[in-house]
This record gives structure tokens, C-alpha cells and sequence, in this order.
């Protein structure tokens, strides 16, 4: 199934989880009134979810003559690829992460956190750009955006207090979490990750510079917290949020371990 088949099948099937909670908040008023809003949703976010990704993270654009090392790579990695080169962006986070997103090559972005260029070696910071460039060479960034937004960000973003439909909504978000996360994982396969690897390893010509910054990563998770919806965690290259709860509940990562065991065999299959 390809990928674009995916984005529709989950904005039909998040918008009828809308539908379903208006019915369960509201009755034939709450449906219509949910209806509307799943409409406008799905419109913005086709539209404006990079945007909005950006924004959530808290991201702002790399400033003319900031981090030329990593300029220089992503035009590097991007004339690889084939693609135009992505607009960059820095988090204020100090865990090593990136993620990238649009909706399109022409109208995508590259963001990552300060820890990552602070903490990395050059050739790992490579192997993570590499990534994300695969990402979008193979158009699954859309789709991994969409369902960031899509899973019940509102319902799952603020207190109670915030919410739009109080203590009733909440419970009515809980009761169909389930179901929202199946839709995820099916909208968001975890061989997107293996592929976007693999993409990765064949711009850079070997396996090992991803592989060591998986590790990185990893052990970045673990030590240093990030700030971060458990509903967007599949936007980045390894799942921000350590331990299981919620997290887990959205995970669309595989083992970091698998994926450095299919980089390292593609290197040992290269002679490398």
C-alpha cells in the first residue's frame, strides 16, 4: 500500500473517531459540530502541518551563517538524494533528536535539537540528516505529520482544565485511545524506519556513522529529558520519551538494537 493511500485511510478513519466522540459528547448536534471540525483538520493539516510540527516543538529557523557544518551536509546529503534542500531548523533541547516533516520534498523541513550538534560528532550528526532526507526522498514525512496532529492532540495537549470538552471529553479520548493508536501504527509502519536506514546508508555509503549515532541517541533518551506530547514521538529518528505508559501506547519505533543490527549487515554485506 502505498503511502499516500495511507494519509487518506487515516484522515477518513481519525475523522471518524471525531465523528464518534462527538456523538458520545454531544448526540446528532455533537456529530455534526465534530464533523466540521474533522473536516477543517484534515484541510489544515494537509496544508500547514509542517508548520504546525515546527511550531509545537518550538523550533526556529537556523539563522544565515549558524551550524555551517550541518548546512554544508544537508546540501550535501540533499543533492545525493536527488531533493531540494529541506529548510532547517533548532530546538532548545539538549537530547540529541531530529525529525523532519512537509508535505511534500518541495515544501519540507529539517529540525534538530541543540544537544544534537552539541553532543555528536560530525560524521553521527551525517548519519542522522541522512535519515531524515530519507525520509523525505521516500514522501513518508505527510503522513507521519498528519497522524502526529491527528492523534487527539488537543484532547492530549493541556490539563483538563484546557480541554475544549471538559471532564466528559477527556473520558470519551480515553475510552478510543486504543483505537487511535491502531490507527498510527497502521498509518505509520515501522519499516518506514528500516527503510529511511537503509535510504540512509546507501546516500552515505556505509552503515556505520547511523548505527553509532542510533546508539547516541539512545542513551541520549535515556539521560536527558525532552519536553515532548507523547502523540508527536513519531516524528522523530528514536522515540523521545523513554519508559512505557502513553508512550508506549504511540510507538511507531522499532528496537533501536534491530536497527543497528540491519545497518551493521549492510555494511558487512558491502565488505565495508
Amino acid at each position: 500500500m502505498t503511502t499516500r493511500m495511507r494519509t487518506w485511510i487515516l484522515l477518513a478513519g481519525l475523522s471518524a473517531l471525531f465523528v464518534a466522540v462527538g456523538g458520545l459528547v454531544g448526540g446528532t448536534s455533537g456529530i455534526i459540530l465534530f464533523l466540521v471540525i474533522a473536516v477543517g483538520f484534515n484541510f489544515a493539516m494537509f496544508w500547514f502541518s509542517d508548520r504546525l510540527a515546527l511550531k509545537m516543538s518550538r523550533a526556529r529557523p537556523l539563522e544565515p551563517g549558524e551550524a555551517p557544518d550541518l548546512v554544508a551536509d544537508v546540501e550535501d546529503l540533499a543533492q545525493r538524494a536527488r531533493i531540494p534542500v529541506p529548510r532547517l531548523y533548532l530546538m532548545p533541547s539538549q537530547q540529541p533528536n531530529a525529525f523532519a516533516t512537509g508535505r511534500s520534498p518541495k515544501h519540507s523541513a529539517v529540525a534538530v535539537t541543540e544537544g544534537l550538534l552539541a553532543l555528536m560528532p560530525r560524521d553521527q550528526v551525517r548519519g542522522v540528516i541522512a535519515h531524515e532526507l530519507a525520509h523525505i526522498r521516500n514522501r513518508d514525512v505527510l503522513v507521519t505529520t498528519i497522524a502526529h496532529f491527528l492523534q487527539f492532540q488537543w484532547l492530549f495537549g493541556g490539563d483538563d482544565d484546557e480541554s475544549p470538552l471538559g471532564f466528559v471529553g477527556m473520558l470519551a479520548a480515553i475510552l478510543i485511545a486504543p483505537i487511535a493508536a491502531m490507527l498510527l501504527q497502521f498509518a505509520v509502519s515501522r519499516q518506514r524506519e528500516f527503510l529511511a536506514d537503509a535510504t540512509a546508508a546507501e546516500l552515505l555509503g556505509t552503515g556505520r556513522p547511523l548505527a553509532d549515532a542510533l546508539g547516541t541517541l539512545q542513551r541520549g533518551v535515556e539521560v536527558l529529558p525532552m519536553e515532548v506530547n507523547p502523540a508527536s514521538a513519531s516524528l522523530y529518528i528514536v522515540n523521545p520519551l523513554a519508559g512505557g505508559g502513553m508512550s508506549a501506547l504511540f510507538s511507531t519505533h522499532p528496537p533501536i538494537a534491530a536497527r543497528i543490527e540491519r545497518l551493521r549487515a549492510f555494511d558487512a554485506a558491502h565488505g565495508l
